[in-house]
């Protein structure tokens, strides 16, 4: 019985395939979106929440927090001082491990946050707006020169000629 409705469903693909019924379809002759990145363990969940465009608010904890260890790095280039970056790191390892002393479900494993590698990369952010604001700044354009008119020589024309 099994085999006969493999090989109906087999033929139905067939023939679809020969209609060209899959032709058209969206993404056709493209790589699978992702296939570069490295592999995420919770990669469906987070195609889950951007698809149905689920708000932080109504995340559980365990997913809020593990977004906010996510964005952290851009958070931290942003800070203006060092003081800010440990603090801002504190504060999250602080919500991190009272996660961790009382967990809910989801159950999705969140670390805690090393606040020094993260001043590292606010100071090598830093570095990288120094440098480039000493650069020198772009010579202006050039403005276009006004174009010369050259004269015409004309017949001089006397007063009385016309």
């Amino acid at each position: 019985m099994s085999d006969r409705i493999e090989s109906l469903i087999d033929a139905r693909i067939r023939a679809a395939r020969e209609s060209g019924e899959f032709d058209d379809l969206p993404g056709a002759g493209k790589p699978l979106p992702g296939h570069a990145q490295p592999h995420d363990e919770q990669w469906w969940l987070k195609e889950f929440v951007r698809r149905e465009g689920i708000d932080a608010a109504m995340l559980p904890p365990s997913i809020h927090l593990a977004r906010q260890v996510e964005r952290l790095a851009d958070e931290v280039r942003r800070l203006p001082s060092e003081q800010r970056v440990r603090e801002t790191v504190a504060d999250l390892n602080r919500e991190i491990l009272d996660y961790q002393v009382r967990p809910s479900p989801p159950f999705v494993p969140v670390r805690r946050v090393d606040a020094d590698a993260m001043v590292a990369l606010w100071r090598a952010a830093l570095e990288e707006r120094f440098a480039a604001a000493r650069q020198p700044a772009p010579p202006p354009a050039p403005s276009p020169r006004p174009r010369r008119r050259w004269f015409r020589r004309g017949r001089s024309e006397a007063p009385g000629d016309a």
